[in-house]
């Protein structure tokens, strides 16, 4: 098993984490989902319920960017035979699966789809797909399906953008059903279908699968550490700048305005920390 400079301690936390671990877990979901157009396929098929779907590439953790800069990272972005453009997303939380974030994702699809001087009629169909843990939109179903349509006449208005979600609580004998417990298990021996199955089982206990996973979850808690350091020390630059308006502040010396955009701070905070000296 490949885990240079893992110690052992960390490596046998990680080979019980990674027993733990299902589909439902996006980390995971993503690494199943990697180079794997057949897993992909099979997942689509049943969602979709479109068995002559053909996934020609898929993408995990692909970043797209809006015209402000502000990006969204997609688990899945997969290109089938008809040039439809489909967006998988596990979510465990509900907020991650609100209706507005589905919205963006859905834009920012088709704001890098077409090239200058393309016609809009050659936009392709997308569809973001949510899985998510629990019933977010609470209604019992297992499947839920949203189209714009025209109110006046309950048609659909046809512009080719789809959004589903899947209600991971449902345990029903349909394929969907098997799927979603599929995405529950943690042993892939319980599992329903033999693709998936095998995929994760390749990761939870082929021996370079594995070492895929420890270091998977190796670079997640360096990037962690990283991440916590910069915070402390943003914390600790700001706690510096407090010292030092407190010390101009005791001193009497300069008017608040002045320590205010000295420090670079709003001058009620200022005032805020001179009222209660």
């Amino acid at each position: 098993m490949n885990t240079t400079g893992i110690t052992e301690s960390r490596r046998r936390d990680y080979l019980n984490k990674i027993q733990m671990l299902r589909l439902m877990d996006d980390d995971f979901f993503n690494k199943c989902m990697e180079g794997s157009t057949e897993c992909v396929e099979l997942i689509l098929h049943i969602i979709m319920d479109r068995t002559d779907l053909k996934v020609i590439s898929a993408q995990t953790q692909h970043t797209i960017k809006n015209l402000q800069g502000r990006s969204v990272r997609l688990d899945v972005l997969a290109l089938d035979n008809s040039g439809r453009q489909i967006n998988i997303e596990i979510q465990r939380e509900d907020k991650g699966a609100g209706s507005r974030r589905a919205r963006y994702h859905s834009s920012i699809l088709d704001a890098n789809l077409l090239l200058a001087g393309e016609n809009f009629e050659e936009l392709p169909e997308t569809y973001v797909i949510f899985i998510t843990e629990r019933d977010v939109l609470k209604k019992g179903l297992p499947l839920y399906r949203v189209e714009r349509c025209v109110l006046e006449t309950n048609e659909a208005f046809g512009d080719g953008s789809h959004i589903m979600y899947v209600n991971g609580e449902n345990r029903d004998e349909t394929p969907l059903g098997r799927l979603m417990h599929d995405f529950s298990c943690t042993d892939p021996e319980d599992m329903n279908y033999q693709t998936l199955a095998d995929r994760t089982r390749y990761f939870k206990k082929d021996e370079k699968g594995v070492g895929i996973m420890c270091r998977l979850l190796e670079d997640m808690r360096n990037e962690a550490l990283e991440e916590g350091k910069r915070e402390g020390i943003e914390v600790g630059k700001r706690e510096s700048v407090l010292n030092t308006v407190r010390c101009l502040v005791a001193d009497g010396t300069l008017p608040l305005e002045k320590i205010a955009a000295f420090a670079g701070l709003p001058y009620d905070e200022v005032k805020a920390i001179a009222d209660n000296k």
